[in-house]
């Protein structure tokens, strides 16, 4: 009888422990197999700099009268995507980010009459639409390395608001000129995820984007044109279904 017990609790634990693999195993399947996902990002974003921006851009010509630093613009950048699994080695991503940044300048050689200085607010807001495609060389499950790229549609919006000189007669004046539109440009990534649960990653994502708004002149601009490239780095997180 003793025996036959020891046997039974046996057969009981090897069955519970055979159940336990099974789940563990059905649960890392099921992940793998989740190809879906939504996913949120977080991150900076840093503008083209002085020396390759395009030719006639507005913040090139501002620099021949105002004092800032093109770097001033670069600045904090959120957002968030559908990913769409296509196989167990490509994906694509459609996604939307949202970065604003407004920059103080002044007169570098000029100050009013009272010497106090002539003062301006430079802010550049940038939504990108953008649909990737991505290579996975590893496949989707356990960490992720991945590579890809795509197209965005940049809504844009450049303004300039305080005062300004009037070079013809030296009279200083308040002022704003705003321009606005939307653009296309190719986008480039890669990035890295690693799973922290069943259905959740986190990562880190390199993104390059090139697009240019244009017809800043007919607003008042100094230039006629604002590049709206520059590279983001982002920290990711993901949830699959």
């Amino acid at each position: 009888m003793m025996n036959r017990l020891k046997s039974v609790r046996c057969a009981s634990v090897v069955a519970t422990l055979l159940l336990a693999g099974a789940a563990n195993a059905q649960a890392q399947i099921s992940r793998v197999e989740s190809k879906n996902a939504i996913g949120f990002n977080v991150g900076y974003f840093a503008v083209k700099g002085e020396d390759s921006r395009v030719d006639d851009d507005v913040l090139l010509a501002d620099l021949s009268s105002l004092a800032f630093d093109i770097d001033d613009f670069n600045g904090a950048t959120f957002g968030g995507e559908y990913v769409l699994g296509i196989g167990r080695y490509f994906e694509a991503g459609f996604g939307v980010n949202y970065y604003q940044r407004t920059v103080s300048s002044v007169y570098a050689e000029f100050v009013d009459s009272d010497g106090t200085e002539i003062a301006q607010d430079l802010k550049l807001r940038i939504i990108p639409f953008s649909a990737t495609v991505r290579f996975l060389p590893i496949g989707r499950g356990g960490v992720e390395p991945y590579v890809g790229g795509g197209i965005g549609v940049f809504n844009w919006r450049y303004s300039e608001v305080g005062e300004f000189v009037d070079f013809d007669d030296g009279s200083i004046f308040r002022d704003r000129y705003i321009a606005d539109g939307t653009s296309v440009g190719p986008v480039v990534l890669g990035g890295i995820r690693f799973p922290v649960a069943d259905a959740w990653s986190v990562g880190g994502e390199l993104r390059y984007q090139k697009a240019e708004g244009k017809d800043l002149l007919d607003s008042g601009l100094l230039g006629d044109k604002i590049d709206l490239g520059g590279w983001s780095a982002n920290f990711t997180f993901h949830i699959r279904f």
